[in-house]
């Protein structure tokens, strides 16, 4: 049992593909020798892990708990009920559904359970830190919704709900929704509420990036405020990649049927045992305390940051994320991404408010503190963390020194990370 670190027999895939073992172990290794700073992500327990690589892997379970379309789904059916009732109590929910791939399926299905083709859907501006799923004219939302935009205060880059408001009284929404992918600031559930409830739209909050937070108590929970939250079960929740999605008890019909049989078909029942493991960890005390840190690393970070040069959009964050912008330095997203990443930094490029630069290039990065708070680092770390990554956008690989103090920077990570290493156990040899 031991071995479900790695999977339920490591020596049994190295014998049968050596290939594919070598890159399971390159990514332990990738992790192991760097900061891992993308906001959507994090590192899952070895419990999370071993659900994941389980035998229910193989079971196919279509339907709910109790109304299955194949046979064999009693112990299926027990872990699908495990990770409905610890989610209902983790957040409070009259009803959840455990069942979607992803957030992206989760939103989907929303979309069927509230919404008709056409309708308009009132959420913020895919450019200002929305999400794809939320109007964008390459994705379902967009091509078959009628999206309208909000958007931010120029000045505060906060989120203006005079404007929401206002857009919400002219298009009349069937739906508002709110979170976003790179804000970084609490958001008023209870203004969206209010306007939700003047237009008689539905209220439909992504929680996607901070439920996670939600969970261990370190911002405001949007479950009394919305008709349905649609989230994903990794990120800060640091379970498995998924989806799930919460509701008032008399949208949870209409919500299963959305998810199955309208959006999908059988569950990945590996992820829902996983899922349910997270959710059991979630509930212990110590995870307050390591979302709180979360929190905490991230405002020690965008302060530092700020103090390299690289203003932090709103004045720092609330929450697991900030997004600086770089265009004090003369430095583009893409091209400090790239020197990051040389520098053994991983984070990703972003947009910011207002960006006159294209999204494939970008003003600024965004950051997030799941992963590094996982491994033990603290608000010490974490503006030691965003000294070494001012050094690396500084530092210009097209030439000799800037490539040199990338090696540099490079090596210092490579130092800090050993004090704090990733899945600490031995990899198994190969």
């Amino acid at each position: 049992m031991s071995e479900t670190f790695w999977g339920p027999d490591f020596d049994a895939l190295h014998e049968t593909d050596p290939e594919l073992a070598e890159v399971l172990l390159s990514e332990l290794h990738r992790l192991r020798d760097g900061l891992q700073l993308i906001a959507s992500e994090n590192l899952t327990s070895p419990a999370v892990l071993a659900a994941m690589g389980s035998t229910l892997s193989n079971k196919y379970a279509e339907g709910y708990p109790g109304h299955r379309y194949y046979g064999g789904c009693g112990p299926a059916d027990r872990a699908e009920e495990l990770a409905v009732s610890r989610a209902k109590d983790l957040f409070g929910a009259d009803h959840v559904n455990v069942q979607p791939h992803s957030g992206a399926s989760a939103i989907m299905a929303a979309y069927a359970a509230l919404v008709q083709p056409g309708d308009p859907v009132l959420a913020m501006d895919l450019p200002l830190g929305g999400h794809l799923t939320h109007g964008s004219k390459v994705n379902f939302s967009g091509k078959w919704f009628n999206p309208i935009g909000y958007g931010l205060h120029r000045d505060t880059e906060l989120i203006d709900y005079d404007e929401v408001r206002d857009l919400a009284r002219v298009h009349r929404p069937r739906m508002i929704i709110c979170g976003a992918t790179a804000y970084p600031r609490n958001i008023d559930f209870r203004v969206f509420r209010e306007i939700a409830d003047e237009v008689g739209a539905y209220l439909m909050v992504d929680a996607a990036h901070f439920i996670g937070l939600v969970a261990g108590r370190a911002i405001p929970s949007p479950v009394p405020h919305a008709d349905v939250v649609c989230a994903t079960t990794h990120k800060v929740l640091r379970g498995p990649r998924g989806g799930m999605i919460l509701c008032r008890e008399g949208l949870a019909a209409r919500i299963d049927k959305a998810v199955f049989p309208f959006t999908q078909g059988g569950p990945l029942m590996h992820a829902v045992a996983a899922k349910a493991v997270a959710f059991r960890e979630a509930q212990m005390p110590e995870f307050q305390g390591y979302v709180r840190q979360v929190v905490r690393n991230a405002q020690a970070l965008a302060a530092g940051l700020d103090t390299e040069g690289a203003r932090c959009v709103t004045g720092g964050t609330d929450t697991h994320l900030a997004v600086a912008d770089l265009t004090a330095l003369g430095v583009t997203g893409r091209d400090a991404e790239e020197r990051c990443d040389l520098a053994r930094i991983t984070l990703n490029k972003n947009a910011i408010p207002y960006d006159t630069q294209k999204p494939t290039v970008a003003s600024g990065i965004r950051i997030g503190t799941a992963c590094i708070t996982t491994q033990g680092m603290e608000e010490g770390t974490s503006r030691q963390i965003a000294g070494l990554i001012g050094r690396a956008v500084r530092s210009d690989p097209g030439t000799a020194a800037g490539l040199a103090a990338l090696h540099e920077v490079a090596d210092e990570v490579t130092a800090l990370v050993q004090r704090f290493p990733a899945y600490a156990r031995p990899a198994p040899a190969l």
